[in-house]
């Protein structure tokens, strides 16, 4: 197990360009629903419990060795907004070169070949962990800490929050964080015999509407 590799995949400074969207911060900001911590835990809880389930338990089923383009179609079927699916292929697309730069693998080549504009993020993130040596709880720690650090982050940004209430917002997340990513490598190693019909199909209506709201708005900060 390489600790170091899980360090370097989830550090936000890792040049996957997550820094670039808000996971539905931005809107939530602008809708009123984000306003301060209480809220913003809030989001990310529920954000968390919901895309964030689904993304770790996908990346898990990859890093535990399924099939990533079956995995890419249930990515696909599981991602009900249109914007929200190309964003997913877009931080996918960057996430690769990335990947590919720090972990080169056969897998990695594999998959940017067949997905040359881009596979889901989460499914990317799956084969990075992988070909770094990592095990789908990892790979599914990584993509919950995702689901909550970047619209956390964004938030500092949107509402000058104080960052160490932010943090503090995080930590207390921790527990659920451990238990969505327990939940998702637990069903990613029953896909390796059931199929992606075995992962979860968690949905969260709001974010959706968000990010087609969001797409279409003139001026915005973030990208998603």
């Amino acid at each position: 197990m390489n600790r170091a590799a899980l360090l370097l995949l989830a550090d936000g400074r890792f040049p996957a360009g997550g820094h670039a969207h808000s996971a539905g911060a931005e809107a939530a900001v602008t809708a009123g629903r984000i306003t301060g911590p209480g809220t913003l835990e809030d989001f990310c809880r529920g954000r968390l419990h919901t895309a964030g389930l689904v993304a770790a338990a996908v990346a898990a089923a990859a890093a535990a060795g399924a099939d990533p383009l079956a995995l890419d179609e249930a990515a696909d079927a599981r991602t009900a907004s249109p914007a929200l699916r190309q964003t997913a292929r877009r931080l996918g697309r960057q996430m690769m070169r990335a990947a590919r730069a720090a972990w080169p693998s056969p897998g990695l080549d594999a998959l940017a070949t067949a997905r040359p504009r881009g596979a889901h993020q989460p499914v990317v993130l799956g084969v990075t962990a992988r070909a770094a040596g990592l095990t789908p709880l990892d790979a599914a720690h990584a993509a919950a800490y995702e689901a909550v650090t970047g619209p956390a982050t964004a938030a500092v940004r949107l509402l000058s929050l104080d960052p160490f209430e932010v943090t503090a917002v995080l930590a207390r997340l921790a527990p659920d964080l451990d238990a969505v990513a327990a939940r998702a490598a637990d069903a990613a190693h029953r896909c390796l015999t059931e199929g992606t019909g075995a992962l979860p199909a968690a949905s969260a209506p709001l974010l959706d509407v968000y990010a087609e709201a969001h797409a279409g708005w003139p001026v915005r900060l973030f990208a998603s």
